[in-house]
């Protein structure tokens, strides 16, 4: 029988952060799951016989408390005197100015430990991380990812011996990719067992996302094109993006189209990736890609929730969320590379002082071919190695003293890209 918690990796790294003084700010996509992890950081605490307070903005009860800074002091001092407490509020983007707010609580030098959560539009509409500089560590929930899900899929039983997981179980873990391909990470649609329920839940994500975040918080009139473009996009990831074709299609000005393409990435819907050049005569160097937060609000943006046929696009996807995951606290940024002549390379991770090139391939390879684009890639630009990454081929081969390193996306997760 499976268990109905989803662990996530990042709890560990909050529980560490509660001796901190500075604000636990959580952030990620709707329903990625920041209400259940602070509830179960809060159940811990309250374990331990400490004080906590769990405030929620959705709450107009708990909403009347955030009038004032001084009446959610009084209400603090009510529920623990003057003994020092463990402070949650959820939804904090429901409050208007929430940065200042929160900045001049914490100014008070209170004994109170903060954690608080709230949706990408938090940094759009309120700027609380520009109000809060130096005040807070940002922690950004993702919707599930793969390893997390095997974890939950397996009912923890590997949870210390994942990697030989993937080395013997291969059959088993192909047909959790394909789970996982189909209807991505959001925890409510892992949960559902039913194919129509899957359904109904990541319906009702979406319209609630349209509803609330853009059409109430952030004010967007022309709804209807804004879910028009959302569904270019997922057609489209991956692709250059002209702005001009879309913007006739949709029916809205360019400006407005790069408005709403800032607000799919500020809410967490979309993550953009700009070109990798050095030469401007032969590279392009303007034109973004954009791809998916998570996959399964891409297919079902398209009517292909649980349905994809072709998987090249949803891997890539998939294995740009690996790599982002991988070099979140590295300081690297990860691109894509274009020529004028169309030679094209997925993604280029830039550490500053070493690149690191990377082709998707959804194949069962047999043999380390290399394509003409990597190679071309690879003459111009001489890295020290570089990643194909595939289903089933783990070798490695050097061309022009750069070693390529044929790897499985399982292994990807392992692999340490420095």
């Amino acid at each position: 029988m499976e268990l109905k918690l989803i662990k996530r990796n990042i709890y560990k790294e909050l529980l560490d952060h509660l001796d901190r003084k500075e604000i636990s700010l959580i952030t990620g996509p709707r329903q990625s799951g920041k209400t259940t992890l602070m509830n179960l950081i809060k159940s811990s605490l309250d374990k331990k016989g400490r004080h906590t307070l769990f405030l929620n903005l959705d709450s107009e009860m708990d909403k009347s408390f955030f009038l004032s800074q001084q009446l959610l002091l009084k209400k603090i001092e009510l529920e623990f005197g003057n003994k020092k407490g463990y402070v949650f509020i959820d939804e904090i983007q429901r409050k208007k100015d929430s940065g200042i707010f929160l900045k001049g609580i914490y100014d008070m030098s209170l004994p109170h430990k903060f954690i608080v959560s709230g949706s990408g539009s938090l940094e759009l509409k309120e700027k609380v991380h520009e109000s809060l500089v130096g005040r807070k560590r940002i922690f950004e929930l993702g919707t599930v990812s793969f390893d997390e899900f095997i974890n939950f899929k397996t009912n923890y039983k590997y949870e210390d011996n994942l990697e030989k997981f993937f080395n013997l179980e291969r059959e088993t873990v192909n047909i959790y990719l394909i789970e996982y391909l189909n209807f991505g990470g959001y925890p409510k649609v892992i949960l559902e067992k039913d194919l129509k329920e899957k359904i109904f839940v990541i319906n009702d994500i979406f319209h609630s996302y349209l509803e609330k975040d853009i059409s109430y918080l952030l004010k967007v009139e022309r709804v209807d094109a804004f879910a028009d473009l959302i569904k270019i996009i997922s057609i489209r990831a991956g692709n250059l993006t002209n702005y001009s074709n879309i913007s006739s299609e949709i029916n809205i000005s360019v400006q407005t189209l790069k408005n709403y393409l800032s607000y799919a990435e500020k809410t967490y819907i979309l993550q953009r990736l700009s070109p990798y050049f050095k030469n401007p005569s032969k590279e392009i160097v303007k034109s973004p890609v954009y791809y998916f937060y998570d996959i399964g609000l891409r297919n079902f943006s398209i009517n292909l929730f649980g349905n994809v046929i072709d998987f090249g696009h949803v891997f890539e996807n998939f294995v740009l969320n690996i790599i982002k995951e991988k070099i979140k606290y590295t300081g690297g940024s990860i691109h894509f590379w274009r020529t004028i002549d169309k030679a094209e390379v997925d993604f280029v991770i830039d550490f500053g002082k070493e690149i690191i090139p990377v082709e998707v391939k959804y194949k069962k390879l047999k043999l380390p071919k290399i394509e003409p684009s990597l190679r071309s890639f690879i003459e111009k630009y001489s890295p020290v190695k570089a990643f194909i990454v595939n289903l089933e081929l783990k070798t490695r081969i050097n061309i022009n003293n750069t070693i390529i390193h044929f790897v499985t996306f399982n292994e990807l997760l392992y692999q340490n890209l420095l």
